[in-house]
């Protein structure tokens, strides 16, 4: 087999914060964590050209809150690594979220990651994360990029289980497809890895880093198209099996076992789909798929994507049907007595009854029939009027009596009053914060926004190292609580929510012992609605986290114990 690419060595990229440990709580006031050394990549050691480590160029000193040009206000570090650092940011010229990496106008690589920013936004390719300016100004350099708050990383995918087929082939389908495009065009991304593919809401794939990430960490390599097509190889074996397909374990995933080599996913689970399991392998093994079938390997991403092209469709999964209760059904409604169920789209076969009687005699029962029913008809209408009038002139109290207590016995739920926040702050036992310019987020009616915490290496539980953490909501005056429906970001193991009735927005560390507690519940969802116990009037309600769960690396922080709160809503 061929040396590995860089694909096959790029192990343990998270791009964010190295997770905190519950005990120390190390995170600093702009989330970035201080005491990581380096990157755990290896570039030396990949075979395909990585620069040495840097340690001369030194990241420029900046802060959130920060502007570039005037424009791109900085709010949150994501990484810190080789003399660069990459921020989440606000576009205050077109209001909305962006990326930005930032470097030294005088780093080594300062004219090599402008050359390729600017190469990748030539591309102009939807499916992949668009470059939206590339600029040197003030002894920096800095690109912009889109942020996508409602797409979701493969790594965090993934940290739920395998994906569906469908889902892998629509995966392995698109990716291969983008990367034809790019290299079309001579552009390479050199870092395809699960941190680098997101999925959208509406299910599209995009890849975000196209010729940057590598130019920020000097990746170069002599076969480009090999390497990209050996990282989709990768992509794909990671989301049918929940592994990655070399020994080292990376992106929360485990690795292969050692000093066994390379096996086909469809051997390492039970239920993975033949076709995607080879196709896979041609991807990354440079001699053929598997002993089964002697298919030629996938070296680019063309040939990958003509070999896609060529197996057999896979379609989604049929929506499950679930048939509607058997009370619901029935046989007694005019016009449906004895027939079969009608069907949109098919016509019916009417059968006409039988022809009427012609005869005379026929015609005289007839109207005899006739007369008769109208006459009982009338006789029966007066004797009930009758009735019914006497009834209501002698009975009158006792049947109002009757409905008055019918209503008294009702059960029908009161009204459900929804409580407007007026305020909120983050509240802090002990430790530090977590993200206190946040908590406006869970409730600004937008559920792409949220507050989150560190990243915790313990865990579940917090305690006791750390008694919680949370947010104190401020309802503008004393109100009863009810309910609170909690919107989270991480499903997971699980998370453990509380709610206290506050004395205050900023009560201190020990008032918690004191605090009245409204309700509990633990979830393994990313919604939980926590109902009180009995009823309670306060102003002011802590929304506390005691358990959070376990949730791969993103783009804002590594992997480990960790939540985030999206929306909050109180009724009364």
């Amino acid at each position: 087999m061929a040396e590995r690419s860089t694909a096959a060595v790029d192990v343990a990229d998270n791009s964010g914060d190295e997770p905190l440990t519950a005990q120390a709580d190390q995170s600093t006031a702009d989330g970035v964590v201080k005491n990581r050394e380096q990157d755990t990549d290896t570039d030396e050691a990949q075979g395909s050209g990585g620069a040495e480590r840097l340690g001369k160029a030194s990241p420029p000193e900046l802060h959130s809150g920060h502007k570039l040009a005037r424009r791109y206000r900085l709010e949150e570090c994501v990484t810190r690594l080789d003399g660069f650092s990459s921020w989440r940011a606000v576009d205050e010229k077109l209001r909305r979220a962006v990326g930005v990496h930032v470097l030294p106008a005088d780093h080594v690589r300062a004219r090599s990651v402008l050359a390729a920013a600017r190469s990748s936004a030539l591309l102009g390719d939807p499916r992949f994360v668009q470059v939206l300016d590339a600029v040197e100004e003030n002894d920096l350099v800095y690109v912009v990029h889109e942020w996508l708050p409602d797409a979701t990383e493969l790594t965090t995918l993934l940290a739920a289980g395998p994906l569906e087929p469908h889902d892998a082939y629509q995966m392995a389908s698109q990716i291969a497809s983008a990367m034809a495009a790019a290299h079309r065009e001579g552009l390479a991304h050199l870092r395809l890895n699960p941190n680098a593919v997101l999925r959208t809401s509406s299910g599209q794939w995009r890849i975000r880093g196209l010729a940057v990430n590598a130019a920020l960490r000097g990746i170069a390599t002599d076969a480009p198209q090999r390497t990209d097509t050996e990282a989709i190889g990768a992509l794909l074996y990671a989301a049918l099996t929940q592994r990655w397909p070399y020994e080292n374990d990376a992106y929360g995933l485990s690795g292969l076992p050692k000093d066994v080599g390379l096996i086909a996913p469809d051997q390492v689970r039970a239920g993975v789909h033949r076709g995607l399991s080879e196709l896979s392998m041609r991807a990354l093994v440079n001699d053929g798929a598997t002993a089964s079938r002697h298919e030629a390997a996938c070296t680019t991403p063309e040939e990958l994507v003509k070999a896609i092209g060529e197996m057999p469709r896979i379609r989604p999964p049929e929506p499950a049907f679930t048939a509607p209760p058997e009370y619901q059904r029935t046989t007694y409604q005019q016009g449906t007595y004895g027939r079969p169920a009608t069907h949109p789209g098919v016509t019916q076969q009417i059968t006409a009854p039988p022809p009427p009687l012609q005869s005379r005699t026929g015609k005289a029962l007839k109207w005899a029939v006739s007369a008769l029913l109208i006459a009982a008809l009338g006789l029966g209408s007066w004797q009930l009027a009758d009735a019914l009038m006497d009834r209501g002139n002698s009975d009158d109290s006792n049947r109002t009596q009757t409905t008055d207590e019918g209503d008294k016995n009702s059960t029908a739920p009161k009204p459900v009053k929804p409580l407007k926040i007026q305020d909120a702050a983050e509240y802090v036992v002990s430790g530090s914060a977590q993200h206190p310019g946040d908590v406006g987020e869970t409730y600004d009616r937008d559920s792409s926004t949220y507050w989150r915490t560190s990243s915790f290496i313990g865990g579940p539980n917090l305690a006791p190292y750390k008694p919680g953490v949370g947010i104190v909501y401020d309802l503008g005056s004393a109100k009863e609580i009810s309910t609170a429906a909690i919107g989270l970001y991480y499903g997971g193991d699980h998370t453990t929510v509380n709610l206290y009735a506050a004395d205050s927005l900023n009560p201190s560390p020990s008032a918690l012992k004191s605090m009245k507690k409204i309700g509990t519940l633990t979830t393994t969802g990313t919604t939980a609605t926590v109902k009180a116990s009995k009823p309670v009037k306060t102003r002011y309600v802590l929304v506390w986290l005691t358990a959070l769960p376990y949730a791969a690396g993103d783009q804002y922080s590594d992997a480990g114990h960790k939540q985030g709160i999206t929306d909050v809503k109180f009724t009364g």
